[in-house]
């Protein structure tokens, strides 16, 4: 923890910077700190936890083959480099904007500030898209509709389930859904008991002698690429899993003593979801061959088939991982939606944008804009890119998060030189720019799927189309400049 004295950019005067006025002084939040340390570890741990590990354990295998648990060992380490970063940011500007105001304070160029944020809600929106089709799987698996099904009419009905889901969490959007710490507290339970139940099936199954532990060190790549590109690939598909720390920064303003709670708690719920991920990693492996791995849509599904075939939890096993995957489409639906409402409030978006209910005062036309992008997500991923569905949404939303990442990373040491009047986290330098060089270099061609790119860069040209008739319009009829006037609230109802 360090201290520093006020200077022209310290909170609530205008930062010399960014151009812009900074938001209010520490502890002016008018937002209830009502979030205790322990709320705030399960927060996290339930946000990082997920459709991930879930989903694309099998996918990470066909990379590597057994040796997946190394890929997320390095996902783990880039995350925890710029986690350290978030610290920095969070402490120093308790306020929710998250990466958006960091890369404005640093950069002040609102541009770039624009293509930050719409990639985060870029990023919200692949993530919800990736779940959504794992929970349609699981629902054929569910109801051994899978099995009984042509592959044909099983992708379809995929198809139908993960699109009229995504629409019914429009619906509930619409109505009026509070964030709660306290829903989120059973969810993360939930979550964590499908991947207990997976934990203790294949301990049981190692400890019984039906595991193959040799399987873990063996590594196995289906193309002819090197140990080390397999690797850097399998490690950008990866990260996909450690993704969901930074969301909570947006709980900045109602964390009690923000600047106390949050290293420890972010670090340790961090620290709980990599030990978990790389045991469930190990474990999955031992216990199912990676051929069958591999070709799994329910990977870890497999693990309860294989090592307790004579056990019914492989009837439950797939409404654990519904509900489990479920509270990640409507966190990230919601935030998208938001992060659109406020960028239309904020005049960088078209206006139509505003929209709100009168009645639920639920930001409408914001949550169907996202509800639509999400829909056609998984119909052009279905009938576009008929294969690795999951592996390519997984793969854009942790391209997208991995450059907001690298440019939060260089933000911290810009912002050095910017004082605040309070004391805050200080991260070693060196962590800032081993951040920065790591996620930098996941983002190169050499670590990401083409496809990643495809998506990413559809989904950003949405954004620039609708920054470009903002601009005009803003120009044409209003007389105004395109530009985020409070930073500091992107994203707020």
């Amino acid at each position: 923890m360090s201290s520093a004295t006020p200077t022209s950019g310290a909170s609530g005067t205008p930062n010399a910077a960014s151009g812009a006025t900074s938001a209010p002084e520490h502890g002016g939040s008018e937002l209830k700190k009502a979030i205790g340390p322990k709320l705030l570890l399960l927060f996290i741990v339930g946000d990082i936890l997920g459709t991930g590990v879930y989903s694309l354990t099998g996918k990470v295998a066909g990379q590597v083959g057994g040796a997946g648990w190394i890929p997320i060992i390095i996902a783990f380490g880039v995350a925890l480099l710029t986690a350290f970063s978030y610290l920095e940011m969070v402490t120093k500007y308790p306020q929710a904007a998250g990466a958006a105001l960091y890369v404005h304070k640093a950069f002040g160029i609102h541009f770039l500030t624009f293509m930050v944020t719409f990639a985060v809600l870029s990023s919200g929106i692949t993530s919800a898209a990736t779940s959504s089709v794992f929970l349609a799987k699981n629902f054929l698996a569910a109801f051994h509709l899978d099995t009984s099904m042509s592959e044909a009419s099983a992708s379809t009905l995929v198809t139908v389930i993960a699109v009229v889901f995504i629409s019914l969490v429009a619906l509930i959007n619409l109505y009026g859904v509070s964030e709660s710490v306290k829903a989120n507290v059973v969810l993360t339970v939930i979550e964590l008991s499908g991947l207990a139940l997976v934990l203790g099936v294949g301990f049981l199954a190692i400890g019984q002698g039906n595991a193959d532990l040799s399987r873990v060190v063996l590594f196995e790549s289906q193309t002819d690429k090197s140990l080390f590109m397999a690797t850097i690939g399998a490690t950008a598909l990866a990260f996909f899993s450690m993704v969901g720390f930074e969301d909570s920064v947006n709980m900045a303003e109602e964390v009690k003593d923000a600047p106390s709670t949050f290293p420890k708690m972010l670090l340790a719920g961090l620290s709980i979801t990599g030990v978990v991920y790389v045991l469930v990693s190990i474990t999955t492996v031992a216990v199912v061959p990676i051929g069958p791995l591999t070709e799994s849509d329910t990977p870890l599904l497999e693990v309860v088939h294989h090592g307790a075939p004579g056990l019914p939890i492989d009837d439950i096993f797939p409404f654990i991982s519904i509900f489990a995957v479920a509270n990640t489409v409507l966190i990230n639906m919601m935030m998208a939606s938001r992060l659109l409402y406020g960028m239309a409030r904020q005049g960088v978006l078209p206006g139509f944008l505003r929209g709100v209910l009168k009645t639920r005062r639920s930001p409408w036309s914001a949550i169907i804009f996202s509800t639509v992008l999400g829909v056609g997500l998984i119909l052009a991923v279905r009938f576009v890119f008929a294969e690795d569905t999951i592996a390519a949404l997984g793969g854009t939303t942790a391209l997208l998060l991995l450059a907001v990442f690298c440019l939060v990373n260089i933000a911290v040491l810009v912002l050095r030189r910017d004082c605040v009047d309070h004391k805050h986290f200080t991260t070693p330098t060196v962590m800032a720019v081993l951040g920065a060089v790591t996620a930098g270099f996941l983002v190169g061609p050499w670590a990401q799927d083409p496809k990643n790119y495809t998506i990413a860069a559809g989904l950003l040209g949405v954004g620039l189309v609708l920054y470009v008739i903002t601009y005009l319009y803003n120009g044409a009829v209003r007389a105004r400049r395109t530009r985020f006037h409070n930073p500091d609230e992107i994203g707020k109802e």
